[in-house]
């Protein structure tokens, strides 16, 4: 009976080795796999890095090629725009020599300066030629003095035959200072001062133009029905109804 619990021990230690064996292979087997999974993980982590990054530069170029867009389109509304100011100016030019120069007589006045300054201001052709100097400091740029050249003439001559263009003008070229407010201001005096004049549905394209602007697309949008309703035969109407439609 004494030797029965000896040789259970000798059975228990002779088990311990293939035990110990197995489980150290067992642990390797398990360190394998996590290293398999890890690298896989890694491998998918670069995967989708890779991924943001492409993505993140296609990103990149079509934002670059956009706004090439935008700058292009850009200095194409800005070249339209100077080529339309260019037409206008060589209309007012040309409509200007077909109109007909009248002479009238200074009054006379019991007041010598009085009635030199009344002769200056009934003179066409010192009326011709201050509305000229205006409008060359306007086509060289000098918007500035330009803007204040035209507002004196028009307070000079408000209802001279010349003073509906010189208040257009005058519009235009604090809108070339990129001031819409005081554009419109002045658009608007053409408009109400002078509705029969030519340049009233002009000055009203301008009005809307600058509304769309600052944001004010309601207003603009009647400034344009308005020459529809008020000037159906210019040809200001053609480019209001063309600019309704594409609101």
């Amino acid at each position: 009976m004494r030797r029965l619990p000896l040789v259970f021990l000798i059975a228990v230690l002779a088990a311990n080795p293939a035990r110990a064996f197995f489980d150290d292979k067992e642990a390797r087997r398990q360190i394998s796999d996590l290293q398999i999974q890890t690298e896989a993980r890694f491998d998918q982590q670069a995967k989708a890095q890779l991924e943001l990054a492409a993505q993140i530069q296609r990103q990149a170029e079509e934002i670059a090629r956009l706004r090439g867009q935008i700058e292009t389109l850009s200095y194409e509304l800005e070249q339209a725009r100077k080529r339309q100011q260019d037409f206008y100016l060589d209309l007012d030019s040309r409509l200007r020599k077909l109109e007909p120069q009248p002479i009238t007589a200074a009054p006379a006045e019991a007041d010598p300066a009085a009635g030199a300054k009344a002769a200056i201001a009934a003179d066409p052709a010192a009326e011709s030629r201050a509305y000229d100097a205006a409008l060359e400091l306007f086509k060289g740029g000098k918007y500035k003095e330009s803007a204040a050249a035209f507002a004196a003439f028009v307070g000079q001559h408000p209802d001279g035959a010349l003073a509906p263009n010189a208040q257009y003008w005058l519009g235009n070229a604090w809108y070339a200072q990129r001031n819409c407010t005081k554009a419109i201001e002045a658009q608007s005096q053409v408009v109400s001062r002078y509705p029969a004049s030519d340049k009233a549905p002009d000055a009203l394209l301008a009005i809307a133009t600058c509304q769309t602007e600052l944001g004010n697309r309601k207003g603009a949008i009647r400034s344009l029905e308005t020459v529809l309703e008020k000037y159906p035969a210019a040809p200001a109407a053609a480019k209001a109804r063309e600019r309704l439609k594409k609101n």
